[in-house]
């Protein structure tokens, strides 16, 4: 009992606090980024390449979900009492999933991209043509729209009781639906959508490696090739960190409602679902983040960008090119 005393408020207070606190910035931080590398992609870069059309694909769905962030804010902050319509809620987190999955495959087409470059630079893989850049963007955008099909049976907005009062929750994935079907649909996600992907980016960040020393031995080319493989480490650190504690806790969370007998285990029910709200944001923390890839992928990208900054446009140019030569 006094554990349960312990434990009574905790995601109260996670929700309340910590996930309305961390939307919030995500939000100001993914809007600001996002809207920035995508008016200068719409009105500074003139000439396109692969690797340009998977990062702006990127940002749209990026801001599509940034733009889900201020409702759930507000949701957690009203004490989880949702406000809006049904149908928002159901595609509030369509794009929160279709965004979460799209990042981890649009950055894996980076990584391809960029060992590509790295194995022949003077070679245009047919990977890395514009037509087929667009083509596949569109293809794993609907593909991840099939595989979220099923979702759509069992989220949305609940009647929930809490303090003896019925609110209406628009409740999240993990939280909702039979939980046995629950955790078979979330395996197949985590395997298909973040397993497999992590498995090609660390082949990728390998074999790049390899091609790398591999010219450093013969020295037959004078072309800077550790940019982009630092590129791909960069993803790779990245895509593991903020992903693998929310798909471990989404599954164990599914898996604790297994359990029936919720009272003896009402407090590990508890900090589980606290521990499984702590993740969230740091898996979509990835949308305010990914405008570093565009500032890093391309110089030509970052020096156009700061020419249209007054002011500190140049001083940062300046910057830039100093810290590059040292």
């Amino acid at each position: 009992m006094e554990m349960d005393e312990h434990c009574k408020n905790i995601n109260e207070h996670v929700e309340k606090y910590y996930l309305t606190t961390m939307y919030i910035i995500e939000f100001i931080l993914g809007l600001i980024g996002n809207v920035t590398v995508i008016t200068g992609y719409i009105f500074c870069l003139k000439k396109w390449k692969c690797s340009n059309i998977y990062l702006f694909f990127l940002s749209i769905t990026d801001l599509l979900f940034i733009c889900t962030l201020p409702m759930f804010a507000i949701q957690y902050a009203n004490d989880s009492q949702w406000l809006y319509s049904d149908l928002c809620c159901k595609f509030n987190r369509y794009f929160l999933n279709s965004n979460l999955y799209l990042s981890v495959l649009y950055l894996t087409c980076i990584s391809i991209d960029r060992y590509l470059l790295v194995r022949n630079p003077t070679k245009l893989h047919w990977f890395q043509r514009k037509q087929t850049a667009v083509a596949i963007c569109l293809i794993l955008w609907a593909f991840v729209t099939v595989e979220l099909i099923p979702m759509f049976t069992f989220i949305g907005p609940k009647n929930v009781t809490d303090n003896d009062e019925n609110i209406i929750v628009c409740v999240d994935y993990a939280s909702s639906g039979n939980p046995w079907h629950s955790i078979i649909y979330s395996m197949f996600l985590t395997i298909v959508d973040f397993i497999i992907p992590l498995g090609i980016m660390g082949f990728c960040c390998i074999r790049t490696a390899n091609s790398l020393r591999k010219i450093s031995a013969h020295r037959r080319r004078h072309i800077n090739l550790e940019k982009p493989h630092r590129l791909v480490i960069l993803a790779l650190v990245i895509f593991s960190a903020l992903f693998t504690p929310y798909h471990i806790m989404r599954n164990v969370r599914i898996i604790s409602r297994m359990d029936t007998n919720r009272k003896r285990l009402s407090c590990t029910f508890k900090v589980i679902k606290a521990c499984y709200a702590i993740t969230r944001p740091i898996a979509y923390l990835s949308s305010a983040i990914n405008p570093i890839f565009y500032f890093l992928l391309g110089d030509r990208f970052r020096e156009t960008l700061l020419s249209k900054l007054p002011f500190i446009g140049p001083r940062l140019m300046t910057q830039s090119s100093s810290t590059g030569q040292s």
